[in-house]
């Protein structure tokens, strides 16, 4: 008896030991490199050091932008035609919880104690703030956490999205009212969101109208409206807190701006690459160097990302990538850049020293967004 226990014990050790080196058991720092693929509905989770995915997680349909609550234990995931917010334990690498009723979200941030979500709500032409305690606290019951099924369907574009809005809007269609969830009105389409580590503002780009609206949290206001390029999308503040600066999609370029005086104080114009043409450069994805001396922009179709001297204000280097070169994410200690490449189904990964691509690793169908969970 006592050595069929022991022989019980012994293999339920290697069986925890094997489940620990796939999916590591701390909550946080566990290496691991977490991509959302629009079309797979799913973000898949892929070992850090050999990018070998190790488990595919389902969502709600279309995962685009993903975020580390600040106690970097989980993972919230924007699910734009779930009209959700699914929650990932990295823990246990499930799907955990979702916030529900969120009108096709893209792009969301954290208030620095991270009680609050400032959600893009961009049919609404909205800025949604959700307090999570009253949200959670205040619904009638956890939702059932049903997943799509990987999509063949093309993904809609924005006419398509803006026809159907104006279908919706004829026939009445009303909003599901979400607890803890109150709205500002911002230009339309937004989609940018940066909540500002001060506590005090919220930025917010409008495709539509260009702007970038500055929100005063404390008055529930517009505090003001700065009129950037065309098409603005994504935001990079640097680490003193002195400059925002603006990827403008249909402008090939990035607008900085003076966040004590909340006016353009340059523009960056980015030329396109030998061999592409200038509607090829769709600057979208933005992230800056923790010293603040490097801005890398995402160059969309032009298939290349931009390193960017900040106080000259000059491109330094291109790096080639894969085709629609989307989002870009570093690593904490800043070595390694990660690409999400949108119409090529790959991911490049970029040594920041040497500014050369390094890896191209397949990962799903439409990649929107990188997280690295070290």
């Amino acid at each position: 008896m006592g050595d069929l226990r022991n022989l019980a014990l012994t293999g339920a050790v290697v069986v925890a030991m094997a489940t620990a080196m796939v999916f590591p058991a701390a909550a946080k720092d566990t290496g691991l490199v977490f991509v959302s693929s629009e079309k797979d509905n799913a973000v898949h989770v892929l070992d850090g050091k050999t990018l070998e995915v190790v488990k595919r997680i389902g969502t709600a349909a279309r995962p685009r932008h993903l975020q580390f609550d600040p106690a970097r234990t989980r993972i919230f995931v924007a699910c734009g035609d779930g009209d959700a917010i699914d929650i990932i334990d990295i823990a246990t690498l499930q799907l955990t919880d979702r916030i529900t009723g969120i009108d096709d979200p893209e792009l969301f941030d954290f208030s620095a104690d991270g009680g609050t979500l400032f959600i893009s709500l961009e049919d609404d032409a909205k800025l949604g703030i959700l307090d999570l305690e009253t949200y959670f606290r205040e619904r009638e019951a956890k939702p059932d956490l049903d997943v799509a099924e990987p999509s063949d369907e093309p993904l809609a574009d924005e006419e398509d999205e803006e026809e159907e809005e104006s279908e919706n809007e004829e026939e009445g269609e009303e909003e599901e009212d979400v607890a803890g969830l109150t709205t500002i009105e911002v230009g339309a389409e937004p989609e940018g969101i940066l909540a500002n580590p001060n506590g005090q503002t919220v930025y917010v780009s409008s495709e539509v109208a260009n702007l970038v609206h500055v929100v005063d949290l404390a008055s529930g206001s517009i505090r003001a409206n700065i009129l950037v390029g065309q098409r603005p999308r994504r935001f990079a503040l640097t680490p003193d807190g002195r400059e925002l600066w603006v990827s403008n999609e249909l402008a090939a370029s990035v607008s900085i701006i003076d966040v004590a005086s909340n006016t353009v104080s340059a523009t960056l114009q980015l030329e396109p690459p030998r061999g592409l043409r200038a509607e090829d450069v769709t600057p979208v994805g933005i992230t800056m160097t923790a010293d603040g001396k490097t801005a890398v922009v995402a160059m969309g179709r032009a298939n290349h990302v931009a390193f960017v001297d900040v106080a000259a204000r000059q491109v330094t280097d291109l790096v080639l990538v894969g085709n629609r070169a989307w989002n870009a994410t570093l690593n904490r200690d800043g070595s390694l850049l990660y690409v999400a490449n949108g119409l090529s189904d790959d991911m490049t990964v970029i040594d920041m020293e040497g500014r050369r691509a390094v890896r191209s690793v397949p990962v799903g169908r439409v990649p929107h967004t990188v997280l690295i969970d070290d």
